[in-house]
């Protein structure tokens, strides 16, 4: 279901996000792989490592998060670091290996792309495309993601305001591609005890804005796994369609982003609670306990 604005009403200021804009109450339902879907009435969980590393690795990630009871694979295989040197993914290789844990568990995938050049093969094994923070506002990018066949998730950019953040699913929008996630993640500010600063008011303002799924990952604002529980808790409580969880089986020697990724054990206290939470507010997690 796609409750989208074609034209502006009579009467009514016209908004420069047309596509994305909210008319009514009707919300678009974007539709997985699996039957799964994404801005209906259940609470969706994403969860996975920051980067796939090996076959090993992916396998045990993808079995602990189906266990407890997430219902979409991440890992990402082609990385935007701040370094040149740090672990950049094992593209292609890696992704190829995220679709056959997601295969083996049954659990649709996503990755993030950096560049159009690689579109075609993310399109070929991967259920929904990501684009990272850094790619908010490559609007280059996000034109030739209007053409996809593939949902996407966009995350907003570390300083980019929330009407901007519906501008650029504004640009994916008016491509042709109706299927579009807004994720909140953090943005930059001057505080320094975080990672990000998650912007929790971003989710009440955005389902009052637009007709898109609103999801949060508590995992890139807080930096570390000591507030993943609390963050996660608030983005339900405060409305969230989703949540989008980092975990890996051995951060300690995780190549990327370890110190904001739960173990498995956490990240199954973390379910228990977050449909607990869920329940309260009326809602439900699939798949969890």
């Amino acid at each position: 279901m796609n409750a989208v604005l074609s034209e502006p009403e009579a009467g009514k200021p016209s908004v420069p996000y047309m596509l994305a804009g909210r008319v009514s109450d009707e919300k678009t339902v974007v539709n997985i792989s699996g039957g799964i879907t994404i801005g209906g009435e259940d609470v969706c969980i994403i969860a996975g490592p920051c980067s796939i590393e090996s076959r090993d690795q992916i396998m045990e990630s993808a079995a602990h998060v189906k266990k407890a009871g997430a219902t979409i694979l991440r890992g990402g295989a082609f990385k935007p670091r701040t370094s040149p040197y740090a672990f950049q993914g094992m593209g292609v290789e890696g992704l190829k290996l995220l679709r056959e844990a997601g295969d083996a568990f049954r659990m649709p995938i996503i990755t993030e792309i950096m560049d159009s050049d690689d579109l075609a093969v993310i399109e070929e094994y991967s259920d929904i495309i990501q684009v990272g923070a850094r790619n908010c506002q490559n609007f280059s990018l996000l034109r030739k993601l209007g053409r996809a066949k593939r949902p996407v998730l966009l995350k907003r950019g570390m300083m980019t305001t929330v009407v901007e953040l519906l501008m650029s699913a504004e640009y994916v929008l008016a491509g042709g591609n109706r299927n579009v996630i807004l994720c909140e993640r953090g943005i930059r500010t001057f505080e320094s005890e975080t990672r990000n600063t998650l912007d929790i008011s971003a989710v009440p303002v955005l389902q009052q804005k637009t007709h898109l799924p609103v999801i949060v990952d508590p995992s890139h604002a807080a930096g570390t796994w000591k507030l993943i529980h609390p963050l996660s808790l608030a983005a339900i409580a405060a409305g969230a369609d989703g949540l989008m969880i980092e975990v890996h089986p051995d951060p300690d020697h995780a190549l990327s982003d370890g110190m904001q990724s739960l173990k498995p054990e956490r990240f199954s206290d973390l379910m228990i609670r977050m449909a607990q939470m869920a329940r309260l507010m009326g809602r439900s997690i699939p798949g969890s306990c």
